[in-house]
């Protein structure tokens, strides 16, 4: 039986035992190998998330300041005002109305409201027998003065006064007094018509030009007549009528009475005596 074995059964017992070692030893590698690959993996996908994350921070650090500055660019920018609405925006969307009687009377209630007691302002308001037809937007300045002036050729030569004037015309410039005047020819026949405001005229020489003839018509701005009148350069004894250029408008569709400067002439005007030249029935106010 030991010759069968041989002699070098042992060597491969040997050589058995030293296989298993090695494989014993193999195995424990293959697992370290086998641990390490998700410890890597686990570090790359840490890597990752964190990159990520450093994105999504960076993200939202833009976000937010840009919302920064967008909100200060808002802060910065003034802020739109709202414009108010001026009568030239008014009027270029309506179409102009004629004035009648009832415009001036509020205009002159209003005017004293708060300058005359309850019982002075009653004695202010002006009977519709105060009034001249109005002016319904078709007529020309001379037609509309041959409707309300029908006699007019005979008043003109019964005015014998000097200083004075029968018709005085009411305007907001001396432009349109110029235009007014060129307009009356047609009408005022014979009459003298005399230009009545401020522009390159002193007033010492309009005193003077109405003392030296007779004149029978008067053109001109309020500030001028009422200070003429003040200075009793210009009396109101022979005024039978007063027209004023209610309708007309200036480029920035303002009538005579909507300019502040005016409206308070125009006022200080028809205190000067006119209102109580209407009450006792001497003066016809007519809206052009």
């Amino acid at each position: 039986m030991g010759d069968d074995l041989g002699d070098e059964w042992w060597q491969h017992e040997d050589a058995c035992e030293s296989e298993e070692e090695i494989e014993q030893e193999k195995q424990p590698t293959e697992k370290t190998n086998t641990k390490t690959k998700p410890e890597k993996r686990k570090r790359i996908t840490e890597k990752t998330v964190n990159a990520k994350k450093k994105k999504n921070n960076e993200q939202t650090e833009c976000v937010t300041s840009q919302k920064k500055e967008t909100e200060n660019e808002k802060s910065t920018k003034p802020k739109k005002k709202r414009k108010k609405k001026t009568i030239t925006d008014v009027l270029a969307t309506s179409e102009p109305k004629p004035g009648c009687p009832a415009d001036l009377q509020n205009l002159v209630t209003q005017y004293f409201s708060d300058k005359r007691s309850v019982i002075e302002q009653e004695e202010l308001k002006l009977q519709d027998s105060c009034f001249l037809s109005s002016n319904d937007l078709t007529h020309s300045l001379s037609s509309y003065l041959k409707q309300v002036c029908p006699k007019w050729a005979k008043i003109q030569k019964q005015h014998t006064e000097n200083s004075s004037v029968v018709l005085l015309i009411v305007c907001s410039s001396a432009l349109r007094t110029i235009e007014l005047i060129k307009q009356l020819t047609t009408f005022k026949g014979e009459a003298k018509a005399v230009k009545l405001f401020a522009k390159h005229i002193k007033i010492e020489e309009q005193v003077k030009l109405l003392q030296k003839g007779v004149t029978h018509i008067g053109v001109g701005t309020p500030g001028r007549i009422s200070a003429l009148i003040e200075r009793e350069g210009l009396n109101l004894k022979a005024l039978r009528y007063l027209v004023l250029d209610w309708n007309w408008r200036d480029q920035k569709l303002r009538r005579m009475v909507d300019i502040p400067e005016i409206k308070l002439d125009f006022m200080k005007m028809l205190e000067s005596g006119i209102l109580n030249g209407c009450k006792e029935d001497k003066v016809k106010i007519g809206l052009f």
